[in-house]
Formats: C-alpha cells, structure tokens, sequence
C-alpha cells in the first residue's frame, strides 16, 4: 500500500480534518525520521506506519489500538505491520504491543509530541512552525496548562525508550515538521 492508498484507508474511518491532519503529520515526521536515522530504505514503511497509527481512534476511541488490529487485517496488513502501528498506545490502551524497534519507539515519542507542537505553532504570530525555536517549544513544554491534552509523560518517556535526551526529541521532531511544512 502506497501513501495515497494508506490516506484513502484513514480517511474511511476518519472523517474530521484534524485526525487527517495528525495522521499526515505523524506519517510526515516519521518519514524524515526514518532518513535522518539511518533508515531511508524503510522510509515509506515508516511513514504508512505513522499515517495509520490512529486509525480506530476517531470511531472507537475506546478500543484505541485495538480494533486497529481488525481494520489493518482487514486492509491486507502484515502482523508486523499491525504491531507497528498498535505499539503507539503501550500502556495507555488496550494494546500489549510493546514498541522495541527503533522506529516503534519514535512513533510513541512523536505522537503526542506532534501535537504539542502543533498547538504552540497555532499561538505563533506566523501560525508556523517554520520560524519555532528549540527554546519557545521547551517553553511550552515545561507549561502544563499549554496544550494540557498532550501527556508529557508520554513524550519523556518516548525520550527515554529511544534513550535520547528530551531536548534531542523535541529537536529531532521540530525539525521533521519543519521540513514538512517547507514542502507544503
């Protein structure tokens, strides 16, 4: 499945823009990811992964990474791939996918971090994250009422199964959406 087969699939199960949204963002920054890694042979692989990782969530939000499992089965996905994909929610939903590749553990550091990005590029001026600095986002970060639906717990501790420093995450993703809003 390509790109614009992977947005077709999403856009079945997901109808409000700003789920799209995330998910195209979610696949974008893994994309770039997976280059700037080390992983460009992957990066298509990366970047369905990211697309689809939110899936069930806008029709069943309760089953959250599980009914995941039945539409990408469904679609002709892999287990592999479905793990990929469901390992995003480890401990916060009724998944027992646990992220152990690289590119698991930057989709469960990037998720919520995207988000939080997102929101802080909303306050700017610019309405862009083209002119964020590493400074203004940690600033926001450190403000638990900003953005207080993104779990900076969540994100520290994708920081931590990745085994980079915070503000190395917080770059490595600023910069990923930097380059996808350069190519808009």
């Amino acid at each position: 499945m390509d790109w614009n087969q992977g947005l077709e699939l999403l856009k079945k199960y997901n109808k409000e823009e700003f789920h799209i949204t995330h998910g195209m963002t979610v696949g974008g920054c893994m994309g770039a990811l997976a280059e700037k890694l080390g992983y460009g042979d992957e990066k298509e692989h990366w970047s369905l992964v990211g697309l689809l990782h939110d899936i069930d969530y806008e029709m069943w939000p309760e089953e959250h990474c599980v009914k995941a499992v039945e539409l990408l089965k469904d679609a002709g996905f892999d287990d592999e791939f479905i793990h990929n994909v469901c390992c995003h929610g480890y401990g916060m939903t009724g998944t027992d996918a646990k992220p152990e590749k690289e590119m698991e553990k930057v989709l469960f550091a990037v998720d919520e971090l995207t988000g939080l990005i997102g929101a802080a590029a909303l306050m700017r001026p610019s309405k862009s994250v083209g002119d964020m600095e590493l400074k203004s986002l940690k600033k926001k970060y450190k403000d638990k009422k900003f953005a207080a639906g993104c779990s900076r717990e969540t994100i520290a501790e994708g920081a931590e199964l990745l085994g980079w420093e915070l503000d190395r995450l917080l770059e490595e993703t600023l910069e990923a959406m930097k380059a996808l809003e350069a190519q808009k």
